[in-house]
């Protein structure tokens, strides 16, 4: 019998925002490959979001740093546990891939996949470096010392994702590979994202693990002032209330209204990221909203933003979340993966690995200098015209939801609920 061993998957997370005004998509040289890859990211969010949101007060997470240790994964996967990856991850499958060659359409093959995925990784990293904000996303893959992997696995990992294959030696010493993994995740967060891989979560039959770090601080292009910042109330999902620093300001915002809704974006310095804040104008509102957060509705919301003055109060807040995704995933149709049916031969050349944790951090920090951070269906949404001359009121004083986005790709990069500012 083959003597399966485990894969690790650990997704540590940070991201810093900061204080902006609205901001228009900008021009962008991304191919149409990119394009769908940020497209199916943001699907495989929204519909992870739907599955984490039972959690109960504060959730936070970042969608993208999951989907790109994820996408490593499938990188190595075949057969059905690819086909059951894809599905679940928003990629094309083979059948779609077969119709899409029949209709004459060029479709986005694995490799395809992988090459305009790397380009968004690089993309990101070197706007990070260019000074006005922070952003930068590392990956690294940690293998058995004495574990063979086929070169084509590490070579296209470390070719479009920037992953480097370090040995540590799981067998004789899981403990000390436990302890140098959180320090690199540690290093690559500044700190913020500290022990992400618990005692006792790899043992002697660990062969390889997978992490990728995001990290983000930025300033707001339009900052808040200290001394605007003042306690209020913050209404609970309950009715009750509690005290929260309120950050104050009245300044030109990207804005739109909807249906029980408004939209505030917030872009950072340099124009290329914003915060999205997504406020049900009903203090008990939160649970529609969720039920209508789609790809379809979200698109429809941002596209709807316009630029204008805008009287903004919103609370100033911090939270760590850590999660267990694997339950997770499996129930969103990744199956075989996590089983002894899994078909990760692509790494190795055999069939015996399988997927025995997926582990992900994540922490966001909210202030009136900017942000740091680690993580009804079919309701049809109207923008309302705003009548000249009122200057509309954002208020984000009860249950939000908010996200933090790349606006040239189109990426969500983080993504969040606010339930309590005071935790």
């Amino acid at each position: 019998m083959t003597a399966y061993k485990t894969v690790l998957l650990l997704m540590g997370v940070i991201s810093m925002g900061c204080n902006s005004y609205a901001a228009k998509p900008t021009e962008t040289n991304l191919s149409d490959n990119a394009r769908q890859v940020a497209n199916g990211n943001n699907c495989f969010a929204l519909q992870l979001y739907q599955r984490l949101q039972g959690e109960k007060g504060n959730l936070f997470f970042s969608p993208y740093s999951i989907s790109t240790a994820l996408a490593m994964t499938y990188a190595g996967a075949r057969g059905r546990t690819q086909e059951q990856m894809a599905q679940t991850l928003c990629l094309p499958t083979s059948k779609e891939v077969v119709q899409k060659l029949a209709e004459g359409r060029e479709p986005l093959a694995p490799e395809d996949f992988a090459k305009a995925f790397g380009k968004i990784i690089k993309d990101l990293n070197a706007r990070g470096d260019k000074g006005t904000y922070e952003l930068r996303v590392a990956n690294a893959l940690w293998g058995q010392q004495d574990f063979e992997f086929l070169p084509s696995f590490a070579k296209l990992v470390e070719d479009r994702y920037d992953g480097h294959l370090e040995r540590v030696d799981f067998v004789q010493a899981a403990e000390k590979a436990r302890q140098t993994i959180n320090a690199w995740v540690e290093k690559q967060t500044n700190g913020k994202i500290k022990d992400l891989i618990g005692p006792g979560l790899l043992d002697s039959m660990t062969r390889l693990v997978l992490t990728n770090a995001v990290y983000f601080k930025g300033t707001w292009a339009s900052q808040f002032q200290k001394e605007g910042t003042q306690d209020g109330p913050f209404t609970l999902l309950d009715g009750s209330q509690v005290q929260a620093p309120m950050m104050n300001q009245q300044a030109r915002f990207g804005y739109a209204e909807a249906d029980g809704l408004q939209v505030l974006e917030m872009p950072y310095v340099g124009q290329e990221l914003s915060m999205v804040v997504l406020l049900p104008k009903e203090s008990a509102g939160i649970g529609d909203l969720e039920k209508a957060l789609t790809a379809e509705n979200v698109s429809k919301w941002l596209g709807g933003i316009r630029k204008q003055e805008v009287i903004v109060a919103v609370p100033k807040f911090k939270m760590t979340h850590k999660f267990s995704l694997g339950d997770v995933l499996q129930a969103m149709g990744m199956t075989d993966a996590f089983s002894r049916q899994a078909d990760f031969s692509g790494m190795t050349g055999r069939r015996d690995l399988f997927i025995s944790a997926v582990v992900h951090q994540a922490y966001v920090d909210v202030n009136e200098e900017g942000t740091e951070a680690a993580a009804a269906t079919g309701v049809t949404m109207k923008l309302t015209a705003i009548a000249p001359g009122r200057i509309p009121v954002f208020r984000a004083d009860h249950p939000f939801l908010f996200l933090i986005r790349d606006i040239r790709s189109g990426s969500i990069l983080f993504l969040g609920r606010m339930m309590n500012p005071k935790g």
